[in-house]
Formats: structure tokens, C-alpha cells, sequence
């Protein structure tokens, strides 16, 4: 069995609890701020989350259900600036430090790099709110590379994204494993040949996450929230916390 070199991150829902406090906010701001009356209540946004991608899902509500009242110009325009205007706003949500990240993420994190293994993040997510978390929230983090938003044709769940890490870092599928937490990532991963390890939120716990090879709550922190272990070896969970180390060897067989 190949050794495993690299681990990739998924962002939202991953790093960070984004979805239904973070980017279904920031939506919801946006429109408002552009005199639409409608918003997009943590029900409605977890269906709109099986569309990938941020403007793909305001384009897929138009298409559906409408912007409440006739859209003056043209419509692919208008969603691009909703889609500046609700990053930017995501943005300064971050810096200003309303979204704390994900129980464990950092600790799992340093532990790769302590371990010698190269990490890098796969993401839907626009490239500048990307850009910072991972070079602003998570700077002592040496990340090789930081792939988001329009860099592949196809989002998940193509596996395009992974597929372009992979390239990126000149390994093989089965020397790297994908840190997920959505049916959609969990499907771009294994249809790129990787093997999955999925951390569940609120708006995925009871998605069929079943491809991936372990599933857990969180990753867990010493002292804080513990991890729970839903499929996989029983050692990856320990003390209620998931170390890389246990990882690796589960997936090294």
C-alpha cells in the first residue's frame, strides 16, 4: 500500500462552520441590500446546498422560484455582483473573527505538518474568501497550494477539483486522503480515486456519506467538543479526539 504524502481540506463545513451562519447570512444580507425581498431560511439553504458553487445556487433559485419581482438587465450580471457583494461581506465576517473554526481543524492540521505530510485545500467557495481563511485565519498553517471557485470547469460533485490537486502535487489518488463533509465532496473524492474522511455539521449529518471510508462528528479537541465516530476503525477515534497518526494507518491498511 502506497504511502500516504498529502491530505486535502475541503472549506466550508470543513474548516469552518460557513454554511448556515456564514454564507446563508451573507446571502440574505446581500439581497436585502439590493432591494430583493426574500431570504433563505437554514431549511431552504440546506436544499439549495446540493448545488454547488455560490452563483450556480442563486441561478438555480431565479430559475425556480424567482427574485420576488422582475429582474431589470441581464440576470447572469446581476447574480455576479450579488456573488461580489455577499463575498465581500462573508469576508469581513471572517476577518472580524464571527466564525470561529471548526473543533479540532488547527490541532489536525499541525499534526500533519508535524508529521511531514503536505496539505492543501479543494474548495467551491470563491477564491478570495478562500485566500482568507487560509492565508489570514490559518497563517501558520504552510498550505502548498489553495484551489477555490472558478479554477475547475466542473464543481463537485465532478471531481475536477481534486483531480487539479492532485496534478498540482504530482501524486498518485491513493497517496493522498480528502477531509469532507458534504454528499457532494464526499462523491468528487472518490470519483477522483481518494479515500475520504468526512466530518459531519448540521447540514450534513444526515447526508448519505456512506463512500467515505470514515465518518466522524468532528475532529475533536482535547478538553473541548469530542469527536464521535459514525463508520470506520474504532482507534481513529481515541479520548474523543481523531489524530492524524490514526488516519494515516487506517488508511495505509
Amino acid at each position: 500500500m502506497p504511502k500516504i504524502q498529502a491530505i486535502f481540506f475541503d472549506q466550508d463545513g470543513v474548516i469552518i462552520d460557513t454554511e448556515r451562519d456564514g454564507h446563508r447570512v451573507s446571502f440574505n444580507e446581500t439581497f436585502k441590500e439590493l432591494g430583493y425581498d426574500f431570504e433563505w431560511s437554514v431549511e431552504e439553504y440546506h436544499e439549495l446546498l446540493q448545488v454547488a458553487g455560490g452563483k450556480e445556487r442563486m441561478k438555480h433559485y431565479y430559475q425556480t422560484k424567482g427574485f420576488g419581482k422582475p429582474v431589470e438587465g441581464d440576470v447572469d450580471e446581476l447574480i455576479a455582483r450579488m456573488h461580489k457583494r455577499k463575498t465581500a461581506m462573508f469576508i469581513e465576517m471572517i476577518e472580524s473573527g464571527r466564525l470561529p473554526l471548526r473543533p479540532g481543524i488547527r490541532r489536525f492540521m499541525q499534526e500533519a505538518v508535524a508529521a511531514g505530510l503536505r496539505l492543501g485545500v479543494c474548495t467551491t467557495s470563491n477564491e478570495k474568501a478562500a485566500q482568507a481563511i487560509a492565508r489570514g485565519m490559518l497563517k501558520d498553517i504552510p498550505f502548498e497550494f489553495v484551489l477555490a471557485g472558478d479554477v475547475v470547469e466542473k464543481k463537485k460533485p465532478a471531481p475536477d477539483i481534486y483531480n487539479l490537486g492532485l496534478e498540482k502535487s504530482g501524486l498518485r489518488p491513493e497517496e493522498a486522503f480528502v477531509v469532507e463533509d458534504s454528499r457532494n465532496g464526499v462523491l468528487a473524492a472518490k470519483a477522483a480515486g481518494m479515500k475520504v474522511l468526512a466530518t459531519t455539521n448540521v447540514y450534513t449529518e444526515k447526508e448519505d456519506l456512506s463512500q467515505a471510508e470514515i465518518i466522524v462528528s468532528t475532529l475533536g479537541d482535547p478538553g473541548g467538543e469530542a469527536a464521535a465516530l459514525k463508520k470506520g476503525p474504532a482507534q481513529v477515534v481515541r479520548d474523543g479526539v481523531v489524530h492524524v497518526a490514526d488516519v494515516v494507518k487506517a488508511f495505509e491498511g
